[in-house]
């Protein structure tokens, strides 16, 4: 039924806008589109600066996190062998914390890192500091990570292969 008072080109795209199905009686159709065909990837406009949480992220961001957590748990296992066998933490903050059991510290360590990672994943795609993308400080994080948890494996292997360390 058309409304006479409605031009004609306006009824037709009011007809169109109009869903022939309703969308969310399909729960499994909702979760494939959801999935596949996702509709916000970042903010509605261009000059939106407020931080945007998307429903989706790009893969290679869920790798860096994942392997930035990882190199983490490495370089906590590598900090207690290393400060175990007589070294010294030279993190103020940390080394309070490495004295005890070293639960503490792996505890505080990788809560910090977690939330930190996920908080640089959340905001990626925002960009501070004159236009640096969130998401690039991951791949920095990583880079440190990779020199840090390197330069502890060094150090282990040139205090034991000197005879310093048993």
């Amino acid at each position: 039924m058309t409304d006479p008072s409605v031009p004609a080109g306006l009824q037709d795209r009011k007809q169109q806008r109009q869903a022939p199905e309703e969308r969310r009686v399909s729960i499994f159709g909702a979760l494939w589109r959801s999935s596949f065909a996702r509709r916000r990837l970042g903010p509605r406009r261009g000059t939106d600066r407020h931080p945007v949480v998307t429903d989706w992220y790009q893969p290679r961001w869920l790798a860096t996190a994942i392997v930035i957590l990882l190199l983490s748990t490495a370089d906590a296992l590598l900090t207690l062998t290393l400060v175990s066998r007589g070294a010294t933490e030279i993190n103020p903050l940390m080394e309070p914390l490495v004295q005890g059991s070293g639960h503490g510290f792996a505890l505080w360590k990788l809560g910090l890192t977690s939330l930190g990672v996920v908080l640089l994943t959340l905001l990626a795609r925002m960009r501070v500091l004159g236009g640096i993308a969130v998401g690039s400080i991951l791949y920095v994080v990583l880079c440190g990570y990779l020199v840090l948890v390197g330069y502890e494996i060094w150090l282990l292997r040139e205090l034991t292969g000197a005879g310093v360390l048993p």
